[in-house]
């Protein structure tokens, strides 16, 4: 377990914990909250032993090993499906002695090292390294050919993600996560839930995201005054806990103010007789010595709204037969070529819709965005707006555009430069840039305090028309939860992309997804969108482990979308819907057929090979192989078992993964 005694920590003059006591038990899966700057990234640093407490102690088994996501990474030239294996620190260590005692002299004593090491290798899970590796790599968004990649060639974010696979792909008992799903879309963090969920190890993972802490965690630590506090369940079950605890905190302060006061009343009113001046003097020394119970905070929660529009036209744009993507300049040449990402769009924007953008990472959401915005001129068709439109476009690297040598009130006075100061002074105040904060340059602001600027220009604006792409990347949870809030009261229309669930369901009323380079309606929830994705991805790995197990009509099916159908104008009848049930019912054959070939080819192998290993553990049962004379025999004979163990465990883990398949091709 991991025990916190009596920790008090300060960085610099500021205090992070006050006498510390906390109890986290094996296998907790624990979500670690608290406000900025409360100590959470500290207390990481101390269970990693690169900080140390002022006073106390932290003690988890010395023997665990701990796992954590690097947030720096060398651009090195090393492939990126090497660079996620390298987390398996044991099976390096291993493939590193065995390097070395294979560089030596042959020897009875050096084959029988080669023979442990292989057998530890297998013990390891060495020869299923890389089809687990391949897979996570897969659950965060890369394709096969990015994993031959090499590190240097990737952005800073997808550089996170291998870093984050780095982390899952070692053996840890204490695994730490700190904002994991920030360089995530939606699938991936889907994927990661799923997968966090299946962790055996002990977790502490910092998010704001309360949706994935909701399905990940059972224990909540909550950083509050400088105390950690222990709550059992998920987030929702804390937030019903905390509230109950301030209702009853509220209670007590209120009864104890009236005591107070009938304390002093007492004092005020007699202490200046002498008939009652003993009793006047115990009640000052009892006034004296009760104990203050903690104020609730001051600090009212931080909330805003986004203005009434002005006016709105309807239609307030249409799409027609648009292509969306790129056009890309020659270097040699200086000709263009264009690069076609989402196409055929047809697509109209109703005043008051409130639509969610889905669709797996790279699919094309923020090409489509640029595209309504303006940033990207149409490939082909045409988009026309309705009169009056007034677009507020939050980019996915917003953040990154602003002047950080200068100030809010300075971006602020850039698109209002008619506007008295006090004016804007007074707005940026109910986005908390009080006193001097509103006139210092950004550069050291947190990425929360800059998204919120970013925030508080879009809806200075007053625009009837929100294209929000990420916009609750660096937010913490009372400011995501404050623009939740503002977003399902804003009178005018919306299209956001988002990896928040939390957001997506309290802000849209209906879903659009790009797919396969198309844009269609999704008949479903995020519940369904998940069953899809989950779906899509085992399906599309089936038919890469048995490229030519399925013709290429099964194949044009398995990736077409079950909900994302255009909606029909009447009613399904009973014909047609047998119809689509025998279609589905050949789909599934068509799916589940190559893979039961498949296990039962791989079942006949496994059976062969079992039956070597049992040939080759009766001949190592023998004393006589060890005899000097037999060395390069029992040499052979030891590599030839550690092949046939690899083998034979690279099948299984085949078997397992087609039963996988299997299962979900329903």
């Amino acid at each position: 377990m991991i025990r916190l005694q009596q920790v008090i920590l300060a960085r610099g003059t500021k205090p992070l914990f006050d006498s510390v006591d906390v109890t986290l038990n094996p296998g907790d899966k624990i979500g670690l909250i608290g406000s900025n700057g409360a100590g959470k990234s500290s207390l990481f640093a101390m269970l990693r032993g690169e900080l140390h407490p002022d006073q106390g102690s932290i003690e988890f088994p010395a023997k665990w090993q701990l796992a954590h996501v690097a947030q720096e990474t060398p651009p090195l030239e090393r492939s990126a499906i090497d660079y996620a294996i390298d987390g398996d620190v044991t099976l390096r260590k291993l493939e590193a002695q065995l390097a070395e005692l294979e560089a030596q002299p042959e020897s009875h004593d050096n084959g029988i090292a080669i023979g442990e090491v292989y057998g530890a290798l297998a013990d390891a899970d060495a020869y299923t390294v890389r089809s687990r590796g391949e897979q996570l790599l897969l659950g965060l968004g890369f394709t096969l050919e990015q994993m031959e990649q090499s590190v240097a060639s990737f952005s800073g974010g997808w550089r996170m993600r291998l870093n984050l696979a780095q982390a899952l792909m070692c053996k840890s008992d204490l695994l730490l996560l700190d904002e994991p799903t920030n360089h995530l879309d939606l699938d991936a963090i889907i994927w990661l839930e799923d997968w966090l969920k299946r962790y055996e190890g002990t977790l502490i993972i910092i998010s704001h995201d309360r949706d994935f802490l909701d399905g990940v965690v059972n224990v909540v630590v909550h950083i509050d005054e400088r105390k950690l506090k222990r709550y059992s369940g998920n987030y929702s079950a804390f937030e019903r806990q905390r509230a109950a605890q301030l209702i009853l905190a509220q209670s007590s302060i209120e009864k104890q103010n009236r005591k107070r006061a009938h304390l002093q009343s007492f004092i005020d009113r007699f202490a200046a007789k002498a008939s009652k001046a003993k009793q006047a003097q115990s009640r000052i020394k009892a006034l004296e010595k009760m104990e203050e119970l903690a104020p609730l905070r001051a600090a009212a929660e931080f909330s805003f709204e986004f203005r009434e529009p002005l006016s709105a036209p309807n239609p307030m744009l249409v799409m027609d037969d648009v292509d969306c993507g790129y056009r890309l300049e020659s270097q040699t040449d200086h000709s263009f070529t264009e690069k076609k990402i989402v196409g055929d769009v047809k697509f109209s924007l109703q005043i008051g819709q409130r639509i969610g953008l889905l669709g797996i990472n790279g699919a094309g959401k923020s090409t489509l965005i640029k595209t309504i915005v303006g940033e990207l001129a149409p490939l082909k068709g045409s988009i026309t707006t309705g009169k009056g439109l007034s677009i507020g476009y939050f980019a996915q690297h917003q953040v990154e555009m602003l002047r950080h040598d200068e100030s809010p009130l300075w971006h602020l006075a850039h698109i209002a430069p008619d506007v008295r100061e006090q004016e804007l002074r007074n707005f940026l105040g109910g986005f908390n840039f009080p006193g001097t904060m509103v006139t210092s340059p950004i550069a050291p602001f947190s990425g929360g305090e800059k998204a919120r600027l970013a925030l508080a220009m879009i809806v200075w604006q007053r625009p009837n028309l929100l294209l929000l792409d990420e916009p609750t990347n660096h937010l913490d949870l009372e400011t995501r939860e404050a623009l939740t809030e503002a977003l399902a009261q804003f009178e005018g229309t919306l299209v956001v992309v988002s990896h928040d669930r939390h957001l997506l369901r309290a802000t849209t009323d209906q879903f659009i997804i790009v797919a396969d380079g198309k844009l269609l309606p999704f008949d479903g929830d995020l519940d369904d969108y998940k069953d899809w994705l989950y779906k899509t991805k085992l399906e599309q790995a089936a038919a890469a482990a048995n490229p030519t197990a399925l013709p290429s009509k099964s194949k044009e099916k398995a990736t077409t979308l079950p909900q994302a159908q255009p909606v029909p104008s009447a009613p399904i009848d009973d014909k047609e819907r047998k119809r689509r049930d025998a279609e589905e019912r050949q789909r599934i054959t068509a799916i589940r057929k190559p893979i039961e070939t498949r296990i039962k080819r791989l079942e006949e192998q496994m059976a062969k090979l079992n039956a070597k290993k049992m040939e080759y553990s009766k001949q190592l049962e023998d004393s006589v192989i060890y005899d000097d004379v037999n060395k390069e025999k029992l040499k052979n004979l030891l590599l030839d078992q550690a092949y046939v163990v690899k083998e034979l465990d690279q099948l299984e883990a085949d078997w397992l993964e087609q039963q996988e398949f299997l299962e979900a091709a329903i």
